[in-house]
């Protein structure tokens, strides 16, 4: 006799294992293993972040523990970050290894179902050679047009505002068996692989997260992204228990005529000032004077802006934006909107109250110049290539460093994760020089990570023209 249990119903569901003699019982749903701990037969259910919160946004599941299909996509969506992916994270971390079937339910309509042995070996293999995880792309109420062109997109959105290219949090990772594709959350190789993936230095300092965020930025045809400040560490570390915070820069992949960063204060203004006058843009819908107490900075393709944390930024329009940055939840305190509606109609989140206490009032224009902005550093030369420091700021952990090549470059990851975008030109090739693994090609605005295990690794262009890669790591 087949018995079909919900794990929700906790104590129904130990009484019925306890009592049954005969038969199968079958444990279903979140968290089952830590009902029934030993089992005859294991299957983890998965699916990457990014597909849950497109069935949020059609009312089609509810957060752990609740029924609450009708709740704001937003609002389930925060509940999910903040409280059910921990806990799912955690059971996963425990279990993995125990799996005897991964079933991918990234599909509603194809699940496919393989052995939590070939799962493990396929996690394994993939830390051998440089990857890319899945990008997905979403519109927003600043959202441009580059994307959709450049990409090939989906016409039918008004926009796409934003690219993840590499949050291993919420990216997915295409895993290949024989003639079948399998997608999983990009973060079970995180869990499963971190030395090899991330380095054992890295992974001593931050334990199984991906500390590298890379992610686009469009606003080619759109708007300004909300004006907004990231909390400092301190702050970061005594509100929300944060060992680093939001520390991150704007790589311009292209940019309009006349575009502009917003980046710092303007010289000799008024700190109650700017605040009075922010909080009367958003109480009394009286426009916020950006020109009286922000800088901006003309932003031309190449340009390249570092934002550590407490200083106040947003891209402007016309800007096609390479966001590389530290990846600390999503700690972002906005201060202004333009007076716009998100995409449901209602206005944005706006925290003044916490953005007021994070503000680092001592990047003015004068300090943003002599340090944030194009702050380019020649540290070695070849026949056919060059290698710049461009950043980040001192007080970052992340290095970025950009190659220009019309010839073979070899790189080595010393040790930690490397994560690289082909930011000029139209293809290069990744190769190991002992051919480790099979040449990878990458294309122009793609991101891919090499993992730590890989060593050296040298990247060759397709054709003679001027190619470059933008490279971050964690500084040693």
């Amino acid at each position: 006799m087949d018995v079909l249990l919900d794990s929700g119903k906790v104590g129904a569901v130990r009484s019925r294992v306890r009592t049954c003699r005969s038969g199968l019982v079958l444990v279903v749903g979140p968290a089952a293993t830590l009902l029934v701990p030993e089992s005859d037969l294991l299957v983890y259910a998965d699916m990457p972040r990014w597909e849950g919160q497109l069935r949020q946004r059609r009312n089609e599941v509810s957060n752990l523990g609740v029924d609450n299909p009708m709740l704001a996509a937003s609002l389930q969506y925060k509940r999910s970050f903040f409280v059910d992916w921990r806990m799912a994270d955690r059971v996963k971390q425990e279990t993995m290894e125990k799996w005897d079937f991964l079933l991918d339910t990234t599909s509603l309509s194809l699940p496919k179902l393989i052995t939590g042995k070939a799962h493990l070996a396929a996690l394994r293999s993939a830390v051998e050679r440089p990857f890319r995880v899945v990008p997905f792309f979403d519109p927003g109420p600043w959202g441009g047009q580059w994307m959709k062109e450049k990409f090939a997109l989906n016409p039918s959105p008004p926009n796409y505002a934003w690219c993840f290219d590499c949050v291993p949090e919420e990216n997915s990772l295409l895993l290949g068996f024989a003639d079948t594709t399998v997608e999983i959350p990009a973060m079970n190789l995180v869990f499963n692989q971190p030395v090899a993936l991330l380095g054992q230095s890295v992974y001593d300092r931050f334990g199984a997260e991906f500390p590298i965020r890379f992610d686009l930025l469009d606003t080619m045809g759109g708007g300004n992204l909300s004006f907004q400040v990231h909390p400092i560490k301190d702050y970061a570390r005594r509100h929300f228990g944060l060992s680093y915070t939001q520390d991150e820069s704007y790589y311009l992949l292209d940019a309009e005529a006349g575009a502009n960063v917003y980046l710092g204060r303007k010289n000799a203004t008024d700190f109650d000032a700017m605040m009075e006058s922010l909080r009367k843009a958003n109480e009394d819908g009286i426009p916020f004077d950006d020109e009286r107490f922000i800088a901006r900075w003309p932003a031309k393709r190449h340009d390249h802006f570092l934002i550590p944390a407490g200083t106040l930024h947003c891209s402007g329009s016309g800007c096609m934006v390479l966001e590389i940055s530290a990846t600390p939840y999503i700690f972002t305190f906005k201060l202004w909107d333009w007076s716009r509606m998100g995409l449901d109609g209602k206005p944005r989140p706006i925290n003044l109250a916490r953005g007021r206490d994070v503000i680092d009032w001592s990047w003015d224009e004068q300090k943003v110049n002599a340090h944030l902005t194009n702050a380019v550093e020649e540290v070695a030369c070849g026949d056919g290539w060059r290698e710049e420091r461009t950043g980040l700021y001192k007080t970052q952990f992340i290095e970025s460093r950009r190659h220009w090549f019309t010839r073979q470059v070899h790189h080595h990851t010393a040790g930690t994760v490397n994560v690289l975008n082909l930011v000029e030109g139209a293809e290069a090739v990744v190769e190991s020089p002992t051919d480790a693994f099979e040449p990878f090609p990458i294309h122009y605005a793609e991101t891919f990570i090499v993992p730590a295990a890989v060593g050296a690794y040298r990247v060759t262009p397709t054709g003679k023209q001027r190619h470059a890669t933008i490279k971050a790591y964690v500084r040693p």
